[in-house]
């Protein structure tokens, strides 16, 4: 179960991805995050409603879901700035190495062991994502000079805490609940920037304006956080956000197919890594 709900995860990350640059296009990143995490707060809370009164009772688990909600706010506020600031070509690859702030925390945190052959999978497995999302290599020669990359690298250390710390809530309460908390927590501090900026109205054009477009990504994208958070239930929090962050792949796929781009030949060796890797540590690991 836990392999399945990690490429549901991954399906899931990436057609909502697709849709999440095109709804930040046509609406704005705030308003886009706003009805992606609305719609989550809305449609979960009839399976979370009995469990919220128990959030104020055990105070650990209040702080641990607040945590998880200022990261995962901290975490976009920077991935935003810093793909604003920098190179495309330079920030993504840079990004991929959350997978190794999540390994590390769940190491150092609650001792997960992963067999040798499972590690060396999820090294093949970033390097093939790092291919994947890097176009040219002509930028990363003068790495240390480009704007945003700093930002990126917290960014990535962030999503890495974001990943730990959802699938330690989903195992302490329950998968629902952690992401209806996050939404919630995202979608207020969203509304609240955007009255802050007189937006407010804006939103109800948005929804008119493409309402197939926002209630698709709401769920695609909200659907993948719930099979994360369920995979990590009965796998290891490495190997689930391993797999999960195959979509990335996934995404270039669908780049290919929608978009008549094209893959540089160390991208689709990228591409074949990645996938192989993700299947053989799908095999090798048990639920």
């Amino acid at each position: 179960m836990g392999i399945l709900f990690a490429f549901i995860a991954l399906v899931c990350f990436g057609f909502g991805d697709f849709l999440i640059q095109k709804s930040s296009r046509e609406f704005g990143k705030w308003a886009a995050i706003f009805f992606i995490t609305a719609i989550a707060a809305i449609a979960l809370l009839p399976f979370v409603y009995r469990d919220i009164a128990g959030l104020f009772i055990d105070r650990p688990i209040l702080m641990l879901f607040l945590g998880a909600s200022f990261v995962m706010l901290l975490t976009a506020l920077l991935d935003f700035q810093a793909l604003s600031d920098g190179k495309i070509s330079v920030i993504e690859p840079i990004m991929a190495f959350e997978i190794a702030v999540t390994a590390a925390l769940s190491f150092l945190l609650i001792k997960e062991r992963l067999a040798w052959l499972q590690i060396v999978m999820i090294i093949t497995l970033i390097i093939g994502i790092v291919l994947v999302s890097t176009k040219s290599f002509n930028h990363l020669k003068k790495i240390k000079a480009e704007k945003g990359v700093w930002l990126a690298v917290a960014g990535a250390v962030c999503m890495g805490t974001t990943n730990f710390l959802f699938g330690v809530g989903a195992r302490e309460t329950n998968p629902l609940l952690i992401n209806w908390f996050t939404s919630l927590f995202l979608a207020l501090a969203c509304l609240i920037y955007l009255i802050s900026k007189a937006k407010f109205g804006e939103l109800f054009k948005d929804w008119h304006k493409d309402k197939t477009l926002i209630i698709g990504v709401g769920i695609l994208d909200n659907a993948a956080w719930v099979a994360y958070a369920y995979s990590a239930l009965y796998i290891p929090i490495t190997i689930a956000i391993s797999i999960s962050e195959g979509y990335i792949v996934l995404a270039s796929l669908l780049g290919l197919i929608f978009n008549k781009e094209k893959l540089r030949r160390h991208q689709f060796v990228g591409f074949i890594l990645a996938v192989v890797s993700a299947v053989i540590l799908a095999i090798i690991t048990p639920d």
